[in-house]
């Protein structure tokens, strides 16, 4: 929650600044280092190129048909201008960059397509879902994708692009998005299956009688859930944009691979679905499991008050102040009442032992 308010107040000073000033919000303002690779269908058609400042960037020209430009770490503001300018992203682009708390999203802008998703991984040491914005521009020819900090995400992609592996070098930017975003999406199925291994431990712990650190772990879980519910949703909605609305910027044999994609959110959509449940329902079976517990427990003091109530009455009775008591001046008397004691109390027991009520 503590992250949660530093961003608010991060967004909170950038408020009133006018539309396209560029201001970073985040927790990762990291160095900046920007990947160039241009690629076309031939085996030899690769070169790769990294920079991390102004005047090494401003140099670079474009050689083969396709060019992907990956920058990661947003510190360097006048970097990201400056590859701004040379592909001539509009300011408000440029902002929605620089701030990490934007929601999963595409924008059409009048010759590229801006993509906004949400790249989760979980985090074993903190328990939870940890979510890094990635932005991704396609153009006729291009894509640049900016990330907050360094990854290994993309690393598979680069060494199919390198070794000329896929078709990923044969079919163009929009096929590089397609593949880009399919990483993206499947990263989440990682984060399911810890989380599903999360809430399989929970249910153990509830089925052995949990404590109430228990309890705040549940509720811990299903905040995790709503934060990964609302990184999925929006992308599925943005791979249907991307077939429906954008499909102008995707090719026919891309487009198949897109709606491949789309089946893969929508079924991340319902694993998660099926995880909150089970999560709602741990609650109620912790909840169940100590209503459970305290009826146990009565019912032992309720049947240990019941045992007893025979013997109060017996020793209420030789405890009052009578001077005539017959019972009192009897040579064995207090033996016999110790003795029909111990036979009511076995007695009873024996009684609520077998009605199992204990």
């Amino acid at each position: 929650m503590g992250k949660k308010r530093r961003l608010l107040r991060q967004m909170a000073d950038k408020a009133g600044l006018p539309p396209g000033s560029l201001h970073y919000v985040g927790e990762h303002a990291s160095q900046t280092l920007a990947t160039l690779i241009e690629y076309g269908p031939g085996e030899q058609d690769l070169r790769e190129t990294c920079f991390s400042s102004l005047e090494q960037g401003k140099g670079f020209n474009p050689t083969y048909p396709t060019l992907w430009l990956n920058v990661h770490g947003l510190g360097n503001i006048d970097l990201l201008q400056e590859v701004g300018r040379r592909f001539g992203l509009h300011p408000l682009t440029l902002e929605d960059i620089l701030n990490t708390t934007q929601r999963t999203k595409v924008e059409a802008y009048e010759h590229y397509l801006f993509i906004v998703a949400k790249l989760g991984r979980f985090d074993a040491a903190q328990g939870c879902v940890v979510n890094e914005q990635i932005a991704i521009v396609l153009g006729r020819g291009w894509v640049l994708t900016f990330q907050e900090q360094a990854s290994g995400t993309f690393s598979q992609i680069r060494e199919h692009l390198r070794k000329g592996a896929g078709q990923v070098r044969k079919l163009g930017a929009d096929y590089l998005v397609y593949a880009l975003l399919d990483k993206i999406v499947d990263r989440y199925f990682g984060v399911l299956e810890a989380l599903g291994e999360q809430v399989e431990a929970l249910e153990d712990e509830v089925s052995e009688g949990a404590h109430i650190g228990v309890l705040k772990r549940i509720h811990a879980l299903r905040r995790e859930m709503l934060y990964l519910r609302r990184a999925l949703w929006p992308m599925r909605e943005v791979l249907n944009s991307l077939q429906r609305d954008d499909a102008d910027y995707f090719g026919a044999e891309t487009q198949i691979y897109l709606r491949d994609v789309y089946d893969h959110a929508v079924h991340l959509i319902e694993a998660q679905e099926m995880l909150r449940d089970l999560v709602g329902g741990l609650t109620d079976f912790y909840m169940s499991n100590q209503g459970n517990r305290l009826n146990r427990e009565m019912r032992m003091l309720t049947v240990i008050a019941t045992i007893f109530m025979p013997l109060t009455f017996i020793v209420g009775v030789y405890g009052m102040n009578f001077d005539h008591m017959p019972e009192l001046h009897w040579r064995y008397g207090y033996y016999l009442v110790w003795a029909l004691m111990g036979a009511i109390g076995v007695g009873m027991g024996w009684f609520f032992w077998r009605r199992r009520w204990l």
